[in-house]
């Protein structure tokens, strides 16, 4: 049976790694915390005592962590999954890193005779769980090619953007799209609040109007109704990844990115009071009334 090592069970890598045992693959996990796994070894899934124990014998490793720092630990640490994967090994970048990060990944990865997919993806922890992520590719065409079998599991379309390092250049284009949209949205509703309006008017005006994104309609609701139970992004990975496109941003731009480095700063300031929250619940730091002087 083909075999499958999946390292990184948070919100969105539970539901893919139970992907691969609904496809019928063999499938080792490794995770920090070894009770996220329980409920997939029950389901069959074999448990790891490290990213260098999953890789073993595996045909493609897949991971999905939080950072760099995380993907080059869980990659190329002391105990890391490269140690361990058999040349041709496919290995599949599901996190959301830093543009650098992924192309050198890349260059690391390949030089030890595997084949790596930059492969961040997006949609929302119940995507992932159901197989309908979109998947946010690059990689050469003939590996793309070799690598299907791995990504059709887990995602319902399939984006190519080019070589390594081009899908991770789509994926924080689009999260930082998304720190500015939610940002906005946070100040925009704190206005009207202190200004008196009628939310309820407010609410079924933005999401009628024609800057109702996805994510507005969706944010527009919880931060209006204060209700930011099951959250599916935190501040802090938001924060994250739009430090990454900024970054990014500065390196081809002439001019700074304003507008991305004011989203990162509300973000920054999200992240050090609520890092593990919803991120719409920033509407809470921006809509304290201004005292009078």
């Amino acid at each position: 049976m083909t075999r499958v090592a999946f390292i990184g069970l948070g919100r969105m890598g539970h539901g893919m790694a139970g992907r691969y045992l609904d496809a019928g693959f063999t499938v080792t996990l490794w995770n920090r915390s070894k009770s996220k796994a329980e409920d997939l070894i029950a389901r069959g899934a074999k448990w790891a005592t490290s990213p260098e124990d999953a890789a073993i014998d595996a045909d493609a490793v897949v991971t999905m962590v939080a950072d760099d720092e995380a993907s080059r630990s869980v990659w190329l640490g002391p105990n890391g999954a490269a140690k361990t994967a058999k040349a041709g090994t496919i290995a599949i970048e599901c996190s959301t890193v830093s543009y650098d990060h992924a192309r050198e990944m890349g260059r690391e990865l390949s030089a030890r005779g595997l084949i790596y997919i930059d492969c961040p993806v997006t949609g929302l922890p119940d995507a992932a769980a159901a197989g309908k992520l979109t998947l946010l590719v690059g990689a050469e065409a003939a590996d793309l090619g070799r690598a299907q079998p791995f990504l059709e599991p887990i995602g319902s379309t399939i984006r190519h953007f080019g070589a390594v390092g081009s899908g991770t250049v789509y994926k924080l284009i689009n999260n930082l799209m998304g720190a500015i949209q939610i940002a906005g949205l946070a100040e925009g509703l704190a206005i009207a609040e202190q200004a008196g309006l009628d939310m309820k008017l407010v609410l079924e005006s933005i999401q009628a109007g024609v800057a109702a994104s996805p994510q507005v309609q969706r944010h527009s609701k919880r931060m209006v109704a204060r209700d930011f139970s099951g959250a599916t992004f935190t501040a802090a990975l938001r924060h994250k990844d739009a430090a990454y496109a900024v970054k990014l941003a500065e390196s081809l731009l002439a001019d700074k990115p304003l507008v991305s480095r004011a989203a990162v700063e509300s973000y920054a300031q999200a992240k050090a009071v609520m890092p593990d929250d919803d991120e719409g619940k920033m509407i809470e730091l921006v809509s304290r009334p201004k005292k009078s002087s």
